[in-house]
Protein backbone atom coordinates (compact mmCIF):
# COMPACT_ATOMS: atom_id res chain seq x y z
CA UNK A 1 0.00 0.00 0.00
CA UNK A 2 2.86 2.52 1.05
CA UNK A 3 4.30 1.73 -2.89
CA UNK A 4 1.15 2.32 -4.26
CA UNK A 5 0.02 5.79 -2.82
CA UNK A 6 2.74 7.88 -3.68
CA UNK A 7 1.58 7.11 -7.51
CA UNK A 8 -1.45 8.47 -6.83
CA UNK A 9 -0.68 12.27 -7.12
CA UNK A 10 0.91 11.64 -10.59
CA UNK A 11 -1.79 9.49 -12.11
CA UNK A 12 -4.30 12.23 -11.44
CA UNK A 13 -2.16 14.90 -12.74
CA UNK A 14 -1.45 12.86 -16.32
CA UNK A 15 -5.18 12.16 -16.76
CA UNK A 16 -6.52 15.61 -15.84
CA UNK A 17 -5.96 17.05 -19.39
CA UNK A 18 -7.36 14.10 -20.95
CA UNK A 19 -10.56 14.35 -19.20
CA UNK A 20 -10.78 18.17 -20.29
CA UNK A 21 -10.72 17.45 -24.04
CA UNK A 22 -14.14 14.58 -24.35
CA UNK A 23 -14.91 13.78 -27.74
CA UNK A 24 -18.41 12.87 -26.23
CA UNK A 25 -18.99 16.92 -26.14
CA UNK A 26 -17.53 17.46 -29.67
CA UNK A 27 -19.79 14.71 -31.49
CA UNK A 28 -23.10 16.00 -29.60
CA UNK A 29 -22.29 19.65 -30.19
CA UNK A 30 -21.52 18.65 -33.88
CA UNK A 31 -24.63 16.28 -33.91
CA UNK A 32 -26.80 19.43 -32.56
CA UNK A 33 -26.04 22.37 -35.06
CA UNK A 34 -26.66 20.26 -37.89
CA UNK A 35 -29.72 19.12 -36.65
CA UNK A 36 -30.43 23.20 -35.88
CA UNK A 37 -29.36 24.14 -39.67
CA UNK A 38 -30.90 20.84 -41.36
CA UNK A 39 -34.24 21.53 -39.88
CA UNK A 40 -35.19 24.51 -38.26
CA UNK A 41 -33.54 27.44 -40.31
CA UNK A 42 -35.09 26.29 -43.49
CA UNK A 43 -38.86 26.83 -41.65
CA UNK A 44 -37.41 30.50 -40.65
CA UNK A 45 -36.71 31.07 -44.32
CA UNK A 46 -40.19 30.11 -45.11
CA UNK A 47 -41.95 31.35 -43.24
CA UNK A 48 -39.61 35.39 -43.87
CA UNK A 49 -40.33 34.48 -47.62
CA UNK A 50 -43.73 34.24 -47.93
CA UNK A 51 -43.75 38.30 -46.12
CA UNK A 52 -41.55 39.00 -49.26
CA UNK A 53 -42.67 40.25 -52.33
CA UNK A 54 -41.15 38.70 -56.35
CA UNK A 55 -37.48 39.79 -56.31
CA UNK A 56 -36.69 40.39 -59.75
CA UNK A 57 -33.38 41.83 -62.05
CA UNK A 58 -34.48 45.82 -61.20
CA UNK A 59 -36.94 45.20 -58.25
CA UNK A 60 -35.58 44.27 -55.18
CA UNK A 61 -37.76 41.88 -52.54
CA UNK A 62 -39.89 44.34 -50.01
CA UNK A 63 -41.37 43.29 -46.63
CA UNK A 64 -45.03 42.74 -47.21
CA UNK A 65 -48.34 40.72 -46.67
CA UNK A 66 -49.59 40.78 -50.35
CA UNK A 67 -48.56 37.16 -50.34
CA UNK A 68 -51.30 36.07 -47.44
CA UNK A 69 -53.94 38.45 -49.04
CA UNK A 70 -53.52 37.00 -52.43
CA UNK A 71 -53.72 33.15 -50.70
CA UNK A 72 -56.20 33.53 -48.24
CA UNK A 73 -57.96 36.68 -49.18
CA UNK A 74 -60.13 34.85 -52.23
CA UNK A 75 -62.77 32.78 -53.02
CA UNK A 76 -60.28 30.91 -54.97
CA UNK A 77 -58.32 30.02 -51.70
CA UNK A 78 -62.00 28.05 -50.16
CA UNK A 79 -62.29 26.11 -52.81
CA UNK A 80 -58.53 24.98 -52.35
CA UNK A 81 -59.41 24.46 -49.34
CA UNK A 82 -62.54 22.75 -49.78
CA UNK A 83 -60.97 20.05 -52.72
CA UNK A 84 -57.49 19.69 -50.74
CA UNK A 85 -59.81 18.46 -47.67
CA UNK A 86 -62.04 16.71 -49.95
CA UNK A 87 -59.11 14.55 -51.56
CA UNK A 88 -57.30 13.62 -48.10
CA UNK A 89 -59.95 12.94 -46.17
CA UNK A 90 -61.43 10.84 -49.27
CA UNK A 91 -58.66 9.36 -49.82
CA UNK A 92 -57.39 8.59 -46.30
CA UNK A 93 -61.02 6.94 -45.26
CA UNK A 94 -61.00 4.86 -48.51
CA UNK A 95 -57.34 3.29 -47.84
CA UNK A 96 -58.48 2.58 -44.33
CA UNK A 97 -61.32 0.88 -45.05
CA UNK A 98 -59.90 -1.76 -47.36
CA UNK A 99 -56.68 -1.79 -45.23
CA UNK A 100 -58.63 -2.51 -42.22
CA UNK A 101 -61.07 -4.90 -43.84
CA UNK A 102 -58.24 -6.82 -45.32
CA UNK A 103 -56.29 -6.73 -42.04
CA UNK A 104 -59.15 -8.39 -40.02
CA UNK A 105 -59.76 -10.84 -42.95
CA UNK A 106 -55.87 -11.80 -42.93
CA UNK A 107 -55.78 -11.62 -38.27
CA UNK A 108 -59.12 -12.97 -37.28
CA UNK A 109 -60.27 -15.63 -39.95
CA UNK A 110 -59.66 -18.67 -42.15
CA UNK A 111 -59.48 -17.39 -45.27
CA UNK A 112 -57.24 -20.19 -47.19
CA UNK A 113 -53.66 -19.06 -48.37
CA UNK A 114 -53.77 -15.22 -46.49
CA UNK A 115 -50.21 -15.56 -45.34
CA UNK A 116 -48.95 -15.38 -49.07
CA UNK A 117 -51.69 -12.27 -49.31
CA UNK A 118 -49.90 -10.53 -46.75
CA UNK A 119 -46.18 -10.89 -48.46
CA UNK A 120 -47.73 -10.18 -51.33
CA UNK A 121 -49.36 -7.03 -50.23
CA UNK A 122 -46.14 -5.38 -49.45
CA UNK A 123 -45.16 -5.40 -53.20
CA UNK A 124 -46.84 -2.26 -53.84
CA UNK A 125 -44.88 -0.27 -51.12
CA UNK A 126 -42.18 -0.67 -53.72
CA UNK A 127 -43.98 1.17 -56.78
CA UNK A 128 -43.20 4.74 -56.94
CA UNK A 129 -46.40 6.91 -56.62
CA UNK A 130 -45.66 8.12 -59.61
CA UNK A 131 -45.97 5.25 -61.55
CA UNK A 132 -48.93 3.79 -60.04
CA UNK A 133 -50.68 6.82 -60.92
CA UNK A 134 -49.20 6.79 -64.71
CA UNK A 135 -50.37 3.19 -64.53
CA UNK A 136 -53.92 3.83 -63.58
CA UNK A 137 -54.53 6.65 -65.78
CA UNK A 138 -53.59 4.13 -68.93
CA UNK A 139 -55.67 1.72 -67.11
CA UNK A 140 -58.96 4.10 -66.47
CA UNK A 141 -58.47 6.94 -68.76
CA UNK A 142 -61.61 8.35 -70.49
CA UNK A 143 -60.18 7.92 -74.15
CA UNK A 144 -56.93 5.29 -73.48
CA UNK A 145 -58.52 3.29 -70.44
CA UNK A 146 -58.00 -0.30 -70.85
CA UNK A 147 -60.45 -1.12 -68.43
CA UNK A 148 -63.21 1.78 -69.94
CA UNK A 149 -62.44 0.43 -73.35
CA UNK A 150 -63.42 -3.47 -72.59
CA UNK A 151 -66.34 -2.32 -70.39
CA UNK A 152 -67.40 -0.25 -73.57
CA UNK A 153 -67.24 -3.00 -75.86
CA UNK A 154 -68.31 -5.50 -73.66
CA UNK A 155 -71.48 -3.51 -72.72
CA UNK A 156 -72.06 -1.34 -75.95
CA UNK A 157 -71.87 1.96 -73.58
CA UNK A 158 -71.39 5.07 -75.91
CA UNK A 159 -69.43 7.01 -73.31
CA UNK A 160 -66.43 5.68 -70.29
CA UNK A 161 -67.79 4.68 -67.51
CA UNK A 162 -64.82 6.26 -65.48
CA UNK A 163 -63.46 9.28 -65.17
CA UNK A 164 -59.81 8.73 -63.46
CA UNK A 165 -59.59 13.03 -64.10
CA UNK A 166 -61.74 13.53 -61.18
CA UNK A 167 -61.64 14.22 -57.49
CA UNK A 168 -63.19 10.42 -57.44
CA UNK A 169 -60.05 9.37 -59.25
CA UNK A 170 -57.57 10.85 -57.36
CA UNK A 171 -59.35 9.92 -54.03
CA UNK A 172 -59.10 5.80 -56.03
CA UNK A 173 -55.71 5.92 -57.10
CA UNK A 174 -54.36 7.52 -53.80
CA UNK A 175 -56.78 5.65 -51.51
CA UNK A 176 -55.42 1.78 -52.93
CA UNK A 177 -51.91 2.93 -53.28
CA UNK A 178 -51.87 3.91 -49.28
CA UNK A 179 -54.24 0.93 -48.96
CA UNK A 180 -50.89 -1.46 -47.67
CA UNK A 181 -49.58 0.93 -45.58
CA UNK A 182 -53.59 1.18 -43.53
CA UNK A 183 -53.40 -3.15 -44.02
CA UNK A 184 -49.53 -3.37 -41.62
CA UNK A 185 -50.84 -0.86 -39.06
CA UNK A 186 -54.09 -2.56 -38.69
CA UNK A 187 -52.53 -5.93 -38.63
CA UNK A 188 -50.64 -4.71 -36.20
CA UNK A 189 -53.07 -3.82 -34.27
CA UNK A 190 -55.12 -6.98 -34.66
CA UNK A 191 -52.35 -9.27 -34.26
CA UNK A 192 -51.80 -7.74 -30.12
CA UNK A 193 -55.02 -7.42 -29.08
CA UNK A 194 -56.50 -10.24 -26.97
CA UNK A 195 -59.10 -12.09 -28.61
CA UNK A 196 -60.88 -13.58 -24.92
CA UNK A 197 -63.78 -10.36 -25.33
CA UNK A 198 -64.66 -12.19 -29.01
CA UNK A 199 -64.95 -15.25 -27.70
CA UNK A 200 -66.93 -14.13 -25.33
CA UNK A 201 -69.38 -11.83 -27.85
CA UNK A 202 -69.59 -14.80 -29.92
CA UNK A 203 -70.33 -17.37 -26.84
CA UNK A 204 -73.22 -15.25 -26.31
CA UNK A 205 -74.72 -15.14 -29.39
CA UNK A 206 -73.24 -12.54 -31.62
CA UNK A 207 -72.24 -12.48 -35.20
CA UNK A 208 -69.90 -12.35 -37.00
CA UNK A 209 -70.00 -8.87 -38.07
CA UNK A 210 -71.84 -7.69 -34.45
CA UNK A 211 -68.20 -8.74 -33.18
CA UNK A 212 -66.02 -6.80 -35.35
CA UNK A 213 -68.49 -3.92 -35.53
CA UNK A 214 -68.95 -4.10 -31.15
CA UNK A 215 -65.99 -5.62 -30.51
CA UNK A 216 -63.18 -5.83 -32.22
CA UNK A 217 -63.04 -2.49 -33.92
CA UNK A 218 -63.62 -0.78 -30.27
CA UNK A 219 -61.08 -2.42 -28.83
CA UNK A 220 -59.02 -0.95 -31.40
CA UNK A 221 -60.10 2.19 -31.57
CA UNK A 222 -56.37 4.31 -30.49
CA UNK A 223 -55.04 2.52 -33.60
CA UNK A 224 -57.99 2.92 -35.50
CA UNK A 225 -57.93 7.04 -35.49
CA UNK A 226 -53.76 6.74 -35.52
CA UNK A 227 -54.42 5.28 -38.96
CA UNK A 228 -56.98 7.13 -40.46
CA UNK A 229 -54.46 10.77 -39.40
CA UNK A 230 -51.56 9.45 -40.64
CA UNK A 231 -53.18 8.13 -44.22
CA UNK A 232 -54.70 12.23 -43.73
CA UNK A 233 -51.22 13.61 -43.48
CA UNK A 234 -49.72 11.79 -46.45
CA UNK A 235 -53.05 12.57 -48.84
CA UNK A 236 -52.98 15.87 -48.07
CA UNK A 237 -49.27 16.37 -48.30
CA UNK A 238 -49.39 14.19 -51.70
CA UNK A 239 -47.97 15.35 -55.04
CA UNK A 240 -47.96 12.93 -57.73
CA UNK A 241 -51.63 12.25 -57.83
CA UNK A 242 -53.14 15.71 -57.73
CA UNK A 243 -49.96 16.84 -60.50
CA UNK A 244 -51.43 13.66 -63.24
CA UNK A 245 -54.76 13.96 -62.29
CA UNK A 246 -55.82 17.09 -61.00
CA UNK A 247 -53.99 19.82 -62.45
CA UNK A 248 -55.00 18.51 -66.52
CA UNK A 249 -58.92 19.15 -65.60
CA UNK A 250 -58.28 22.37 -63.08
CA UNK A 251 -58.57 20.31 -60.07
CA UNK A 252 -55.88 21.78 -57.55
CA UNK A 253 -55.13 21.10 -53.67
CA UNK A 254 -52.55 22.73 -51.83
CA UNK A 255 -49.54 21.08 -52.94
CA UNK A 256 -50.35 21.53 -57.21
CA UNK A 257 -50.95 25.73 -56.10
CA UNK A 258 -47.74 25.23 -54.71
CA UNK A 259 -46.13 23.49 -57.79
CA UNK A 260 -47.80 25.96 -60.09
CA UNK A 261 -46.66 29.51 -58.02
CA UNK A 262 -43.17 28.26 -58.17
CA UNK A 263 -42.60 27.61 -61.84
CA UNK A 264 -44.89 30.85 -63.03
CA UNK A 265 -42.70 33.67 -64.39
CA UNK A 266 -41.82 35.39 -62.73
CA UNK A 267 -41.79 33.03 -60.01
CA UNK A 268 -43.82 33.77 -57.30
CA UNK A 269 -42.42 32.33 -54.55
CA UNK A 270 -43.32 34.25 -51.52
CA UNK A 271 -47.01 32.91 -52.60
CA UNK A 272 -46.26 29.30 -52.84
CA UNK A 273 -44.66 30.00 -49.19
CA UNK A 274 -47.50 31.30 -47.70
CA UNK A 275 -49.94 28.48 -49.26
CA UNK A 276 -46.99 26.03 -47.72
CA UNK A 277 -47.59 28.02 -44.39
CA UNK A 278 -51.22 26.33 -44.62
CA UNK A 279 -50.18 22.54 -45.24
CA UNK A 280 -47.53 23.03 -42.52
CA UNK A 281 -50.36 23.75 -40.06
CA UNK A 282 -52.85 21.22 -41.25
CA UNK A 283 -50.04 18.51 -41.36
CA UNK A 284 -48.36 19.81 -37.85
CA UNK A 285 -51.93 19.53 -36.74
CA UNK A 286 -52.04 16.19 -37.89
CA UNK A 287 -49.05 14.63 -36.17
CA UNK A 288 -49.42 16.21 -33.16
CA UNK A 289 -52.98 14.44 -33.01
CA UNK A 290 -51.45 11.13 -33.71
CA UNK A 291 -48.68 11.65 -31.21
CA UNK A 292 -50.98 12.96 -28.29
CA UNK A 293 -53.50 10.18 -28.77
CA UNK A 294 -50.45 7.04 -28.79
CA UNK A 295 -49.77 8.28 -25.50
CA UNK A 296 -53.01 7.89 -23.99
CA UNK A 297 -54.25 4.86 -25.00
CA UNK A 298 -53.27 2.53 -22.18
CA UNK A 299 -56.93 2.51 -21.42
CA UNK A 300 -57.67 -0.05 -24.22
CA UNK A 301 -54.82 -2.33 -23.67
CA UNK A 302 -55.78 -5.66 -23.64
CA UNK A 303 -52.02 -7.72 -23.91
CA UNK A 304 -51.27 -8.70 -19.83
CA UNK A 305 -48.90 -10.67 -18.34
CA UNK A 306 -51.30 -13.70 -19.09
CA UNK A 307 -50.53 -15.54 -22.29
CA UNK A 308 -53.28 -16.24 -24.56
CA UNK A 309 -53.63 -17.67 -27.86
CA UNK A 310 -55.45 -16.16 -30.97
CA UNK A 311 -57.91 -17.98 -32.40
CA UNK A 312 -59.85 -17.69 -35.70
CA UNK A 313 -63.03 -17.11 -36.76
CA UNK A 314 -64.29 -19.90 -38.46
CA UNK A 315 -66.10 -18.35 -42.19
CA UNK A 316 -67.39 -21.76 -43.36
CA UNK A 317 -67.44 -21.30 -46.58
CA UNK A 318 -67.60 -17.59 -46.58
CA UNK A 319 -63.64 -18.00 -46.57
CA UNK A 320 -63.28 -18.37 -50.38
CA UNK A 321 -65.21 -15.34 -50.92
CA UNK A 322 -62.78 -13.36 -48.94
CA UNK A 323 -59.93 -15.27 -50.42
CA UNK A 324 -61.22 -14.05 -53.24
CA UNK A 325 -61.43 -10.29 -52.45
CA UNK A 326 -57.99 -10.83 -51.37
CA UNK A 327 -56.86 -11.81 -55.09
CA UNK A 328 -58.66 -9.18 -56.38
CA UNK A 329 -57.23 -6.46 -54.27
CA UNK A 330 -53.80 -8.19 -55.30
CA UNK A 331 -54.67 -7.73 -58.95
CA UNK A 332 -55.97 -4.14 -58.36
CA UNK A 333 -52.55 -2.85 -56.76
CA UNK A 334 -50.11 -4.75 -58.64
CA UNK A 335 -50.88 -7.29 -61.92
CA UNK A 336 -53.14 -4.83 -63.67
CA UNK A 337 -50.73 -1.09 -62.70
CA UNK A 338 -47.12 -3.81 -63.55
CA UNK A 339 -48.91 -5.40 -66.52
CA UNK A 340 -49.97 -2.16 -68.36
CA UNK A 341 -46.70 -1.01 -67.76
CA UNK A 342 -45.42 -4.34 -69.16
CA UNK A 343 -47.27 -4.07 -72.58
CA UNK A 344 -46.49 -0.75 -73.08
CA UNK A 345 -43.48 -1.21 -72.99
CA UNK A 346 -42.81 -3.41 -75.38
CA UNK A 347 -45.06 -0.88 -77.88
CA UNK A 348 -43.88 1.58 -80.56
CA UNK A 349 -46.58 3.87 -79.43
CA UNK A 350 -48.66 3.11 -76.92
CA UNK A 351 -52.25 1.00 -77.97
CA UNK A 352 -54.39 -0.95 -75.97
CA UNK A 353 -53.79 -4.81 -75.85
CA UNK A 354 -55.52 -6.66 -79.00
CA UNK A 355 -54.74 -9.16 -81.31
CA UNK A 356 -53.40 -6.70 -83.67
CA UNK A 357 -51.12 -4.89 -81.41
CA UNK A 358 -49.17 -8.13 -80.53
CA UNK A 359 -47.73 -7.12 -84.53
CA UNK A 360 -45.95 -4.22 -82.93
CA UNK A 361 -43.99 -5.77 -80.43
CA UNK A 362 -40.71 -4.25 -79.95
CA UNK A 363 -37.64 -3.73 -77.95
CA UNK A 364 -37.17 -0.17 -79.01
CA UNK A 365 -38.31 1.38 -75.62
CA UNK A 366 -35.68 -0.49 -73.74
CA UNK A 367 -32.80 0.69 -76.21
CA UNK A 368 -34.00 4.10 -75.96
CA UNK A 369 -33.62 4.01 -72.33
CA UNK A 370 -30.28 2.44 -72.71
CA UNK A 371 -29.24 5.01 -75.46
CA UNK A 372 -31.11 7.96 -72.76
CA UNK A 373 -28.45 10.77 -72.41
CA UNK A 374 -26.80 10.87 -68.77
CA UNK A 375 -28.44 7.75 -68.17
CA UNK A 376 -25.77 6.85 -66.00
CA UNK A 377 -25.27 9.80 -64.10
CA UNK A 378 -29.12 9.63 -63.42
CA UNK A 379 -28.87 6.29 -61.98
CA UNK A 380 -25.36 7.02 -60.36
CA UNK A 381 -27.22 10.41 -58.50
CA UNK A 382 -29.87 8.38 -57.10
CA UNK A 383 -27.97 5.52 -55.86
CA UNK A 384 -25.17 8.29 -54.35
CA UNK A 385 -28.39 10.03 -52.75
CA UNK A 386 -30.03 7.30 -51.06
CA UNK A 387 -26.85 5.16 -50.28
CA UNK A 388 -25.17 8.28 -48.56
CA UNK A 389 -28.85 9.79 -46.90
CA UNK A 390 -29.17 7.00 -45.41
CA UNK A 391 -25.73 6.43 -43.92
CA UNK A 392 -25.54 10.08 -42.50
CA UNK A 393 -29.37 9.98 -41.12
CA UNK A 394 -28.56 6.18 -39.33
CA UNK A 395 -25.04 7.85 -37.97
CA UNK A 396 -26.36 11.17 -37.10
CA UNK A 397 -29.67 9.49 -35.53
CA UNK A 398 -27.95 7.13 -33.54
CA UNK A 399 -26.03 9.81 -31.54
CA UNK A 400 -28.83 11.90 -30.95
CA UNK A 401 -31.06 9.03 -29.72
CA UNK A 402 -27.99 8.36 -27.34
CA UNK A 403 -28.49 12.03 -25.96
CA UNK A 404 -32.52 11.67 -25.32
CA UNK A 405 -32.45 8.16 -24.16
CA UNK A 406 -29.10 7.77 -22.15
CA UNK A 407 -28.28 10.97 -20.97
CA UNK A 408 -29.70 14.05 -18.12
CA UNK A 409 -29.07 16.26 -20.07
CA UNK A 410 -31.12 19.41 -19.55
CA UNK A 411 -33.25 20.29 -22.86
CA UNK A 412 -32.68 16.94 -24.67
CA UNK A 413 -36.60 16.65 -25.38
CA UNK A 414 -35.94 19.77 -27.52
CA UNK A 415 -33.02 18.10 -29.22
CA UNK A 416 -35.74 15.52 -30.10
CA UNK A 417 -38.64 17.70 -31.18
CA UNK A 418 -36.17 19.18 -33.47
CA UNK A 419 -34.77 16.34 -35.18
CA UNK A 420 -38.65 15.29 -35.87
CA UNK A 421 -39.61 18.36 -36.93
CA UNK A 422 -39.12 17.91 -40.98
CA UNK A 423 -42.20 14.74 -40.30
CA UNK A 424 -44.49 17.67 -40.17
CA UNK A 425 -42.88 18.92 -43.52
CA UNK A 426 -44.94 17.73 -46.65
CA UNK A 427 -42.23 16.95 -48.80
CA UNK A 428 -42.70 19.87 -51.62
CA UNK A 429 -42.92 21.79 -48.60
CA UNK A 430 -39.34 21.01 -47.47
CA UNK A 431 -38.18 21.06 -51.23
CA UNK A 432 -39.26 25.05 -51.04
CA UNK A 433 -38.00 26.10 -47.89
CA UNK A 434 -34.86 24.37 -48.58
CA UNK A 435 -34.95 26.21 -52.11
CA UNK A 436 -35.83 29.99 -49.97
CA UNK A 437 -32.88 28.99 -47.63
CA UNK A 438 -30.18 28.40 -50.60
CA UNK A 439 -31.22 31.35 -52.58
CA UNK A 440 -30.83 33.65 -50.21
CA UNK A 441 -27.57 32.16 -48.18
CA UNK A 442 -25.31 31.30 -51.40
CA UNK A 443 -22.93 28.84 -50.23
CA UNK A 444 -22.27 27.28 -53.46
CA UNK A 445 -24.80 24.36 -53.50
CA UNK A 446 -27.73 25.81 -55.48
CA UNK A 447 -27.96 23.92 -58.27
CA UNK A 448 -25.30 20.97 -56.99
CA UNK A 449 -26.18 17.56 -56.06
CA UNK A 450 -25.61 18.79 -52.60
CA UNK A 451 -28.95 20.79 -52.19
CA UNK A 452 -30.59 17.10 -53.20
CA UNK A 453 -28.31 15.79 -50.31
CA UNK A 454 -29.46 17.84 -47.26
CA UNK A 455 -33.10 17.40 -48.43
CA UNK A 456 -32.86 13.81 -48.18
CA UNK A 457 -31.30 13.64 -45.01
CA UNK A 458 -33.44 16.11 -43.92
CA UNK A 459 -36.67 14.84 -45.04
CA UNK A 460 -36.00 11.35 -43.55
CA UNK A 461 -34.25 12.00 -40.28
CA UNK A 462 -37.66 11.70 -38.64
CA UNK A 463 -37.91 7.62 -39.41
CA UNK A 464 -34.31 6.70 -39.41
CA UNK A 465 -34.72 8.44 -35.26
CA UNK A 466 -37.93 6.01 -34.67
CA UNK A 467 -35.71 3.03 -35.61
CA UNK A 468 -32.52 4.12 -33.43
CA UNK A 469 -34.75 4.77 -30.61
CA UNK A 470 -36.40 1.54 -30.24
CA UNK A 471 -33.21 -0.46 -30.34
CA UNK A 472 -31.38 2.15 -27.71
CA UNK A 473 -33.96 1.55 -25.34
CA UNK A 474 -33.22 -2.00 -25.00
CA UNK A 475 -29.50 -1.18 -24.60
CA UNK A 476 -28.84 -1.04 -20.84
CA UNK A 477 -26.48 1.40 -18.83
CA UNK A 478 -24.87 -1.44 -17.30
CA UNK A 479 -21.99 -1.87 -20.59
CA UNK A 480 -21.52 1.72 -20.89
CA UNK A 481 -20.15 2.01 -17.17
CA UNK A 482 -18.66 -1.68 -17.88
CA UNK A 483 -16.36 -0.01 -20.54
CA UNK A 484 -15.65 3.36 -18.71
CA UNK A 485 -14.49 1.28 -15.69
CA UNK A 486 -12.05 -0.61 -18.43
CA UNK A 487 -10.61 2.52 -19.51
CA UNK A 488 -12.65 2.77 -22.41
CA UNK A 489 -13.20 6.88 -23.79
CA UNK A 490 -16.99 7.35 -24.68
CA UNK A 491 -16.12 7.37 -28.61
CA UNK A 492 -14.75 4.03 -28.45
CA UNK A 493 -17.54 2.60 -26.24
CA UNK A 494 -20.25 4.27 -28.86
CA UNK A 495 -18.01 3.00 -32.07
CA UNK A 496 -17.33 -0.85 -30.61
CA UNK A 497 -20.32 -1.38 -27.99
CA UNK A 498 -22.94 1.04 -28.97
CA UNK A 499 -23.08 0.77 -32.46
CA UNK A 500 -22.87 -3.19 -33.06
CA UNK A 501 -25.81 -3.55 -30.64
CA UNK A 502 -27.40 -0.94 -32.79
CA UNK A 503 -27.18 -2.89 -35.98
CA UNK A 504 -30.86 -4.12 -36.19
CA UNK A 505 -31.87 -1.27 -36.01
CA UNK A 506 -29.39 0.25 -37.77
CA UNK A 507 -29.85 -1.98 -40.54
CA UNK A 508 -33.82 -2.04 -41.05
CA UNK A 509 -33.82 2.05 -40.77
CA UNK A 510 -31.05 2.25 -43.57
CA UNK A 511 -33.08 -0.01 -45.72
CA UNK A 512 -36.16 1.56 -45.11
CA UNK A 513 -34.58 5.30 -45.80
CA UNK A 514 -32.74 3.34 -48.87
CA UNK A 515 -35.88 2.23 -50.65
CA UNK A 516 -38.15 5.76 -50.11
CA UNK A 517 -35.30 8.33 -50.88
CA UNK A 518 -34.43 6.07 -54.38
CA UNK A 519 -37.88 6.98 -55.52
CA UNK A 520 -38.36 10.54 -54.07
CA UNK A 521 -39.98 13.28 -56.59
CA UNK A 522 -41.90 15.73 -54.34
CA UNK A 523 -38.79 17.45 -52.44
CA UNK A 524 -36.74 16.64 -55.90
CA UNK A 525 -39.36 18.42 -58.25
CA UNK A 526 -37.72 21.81 -57.06
CA UNK A 527 -34.44 20.82 -56.20
CA UNK A 528 -33.20 19.27 -59.43
CA UNK A 529 -30.68 20.97 -62.48
CA UNK A 530 -29.94 19.56 -65.83
CA UNK A 531 -26.98 17.43 -63.90
CA UNK A 532 -28.25 16.56 -61.04
CA UNK A 533 -31.77 14.51 -61.66
CA UNK A 534 -32.62 11.05 -60.59
CA UNK A 535 -34.98 8.58 -62.16
CA UNK A 536 -38.18 9.98 -60.46
CA UNK A 537 -37.53 13.26 -62.17
CA UNK A 538 -36.96 11.06 -65.67
CA UNK A 539 -39.99 9.37 -65.26
CA UNK A 540 -41.54 13.17 -64.39
CA UNK A 541 -40.26 14.45 -68.10
CA UNK A 542 -40.86 11.53 -69.86
CA UNK A 543 -44.72 11.71 -68.80
CA UNK A 544 -44.53 15.60 -69.39
CA UNK A 545 -43.46 14.68 -72.91
CA UNK A 546 -46.28 12.35 -73.79
CA UNK A 547 -43.13 9.62 -74.23
CA UNK A 548 -45.48 7.50 -72.49
CA UNK A 549 -44.18 3.36 -73.95
CA UNK A 550 -40.47 4.71 -73.17
CA UNK A 551 -41.58 6.28 -69.65
CA UNK A 552 -43.23 2.14 -69.19
CA UNK A 553 -39.84 0.55 -70.44
CA UNK A 554 -38.00 2.67 -67.95
CA UNK A 555 -41.09 2.04 -65.18
CA UNK A 556 -40.60 -1.57 -65.35
CA UNK A 557 -36.91 -1.49 -65.29
CA UNK A 558 -37.12 0.58 -61.67
CA UNK A 559 -39.94 -1.50 -60.10
CA UNK A 560 -38.05 -4.57 -61.07
CA UNK A 561 -34.67 -2.85 -59.80
CA UNK A 562 -36.24 -1.75 -56.80
CA UNK A 563 -37.89 -5.17 -56.19
CA UNK A 564 -34.43 -6.76 -56.07
CA UNK A 565 -33.14 -4.38 -53.71
CA UNK A 566 -35.89 -5.27 -51.18
CA UNK A 567 -35.55 -8.78 -51.75
CA UNK A 568 -31.67 -8.18 -51.04
CA UNK A 569 -31.94 -6.28 -47.75
CA UNK A 570 -34.41 -8.67 -46.44
CA UNK A 571 -31.54 -11.27 -47.08
CA UNK A 572 -29.19 -9.22 -45.45
CA UNK A 573 -31.50 -8.39 -42.98
CA UNK A 574 -32.28 -12.45 -41.70
CA UNK A 575 -28.69 -12.84 -42.60
CA UNK A 576 -27.30 -10.28 -39.28
CA UNK A 577 -30.23 -8.59 -38.23
CA UNK A 578 -31.58 -11.19 -36.70
CA UNK A 579 -28.28 -12.46 -35.55
CA UNK A 580 -27.32 -9.92 -33.34
CA UNK A 581 -30.54 -8.69 -31.86
CA UNK A 582 -30.72 -12.88 -30.60
CA UNK A 583 -26.97 -12.14 -29.41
Amino acid sequence: MSDVAPQLPSYAATDLPVSRFDWKWIVIGLCVAFTVYIAVIPLGFLLWQSLRTPQTADVPAVFTFENYLAAYGSAETLRLFTTSLRFACGASIFAFVVGTALAWMNERTNTPFKSVFFALSLIPLVIPSILFTVSWILLASPQIGIINLVLQNWLGLEAAPFDIYSIWGMIWVDGLHYSPMAFLLMTAAFRAMDPSLEESAMMSGASVLQVAWRVTLRLTWPAIVATVLILFVRSIESFEVPALLGLPVGIEVFTSAIYEAVHRYPSQVGLASAYAAALLAITTAGVYSVSKLTSRGSKYATMTGKGFRPRQIDLGAWRWLTASIFIVYFALIVLLPFGVLLWGSFQRFYTVPSMAALQNLTLDPYRFIFSYPNLGSTVWNSVLLSFGSATVVMLVTSVICWIVVKTRIRGRWLLDGMASLPMVFPGLVLGLSIMVFYLNVDIGIYGTIWIMFISYITRFMPYGLRYNTTSMLQIHKELEESAAMSGASWLTTFRRIILPLLKPGLLAGWIYVTIVSIRELSTSILLYSPDTQVISIVIWELWENGQYVELSALGVLFILALFALVMVAQWIGRRYGVKEQRA
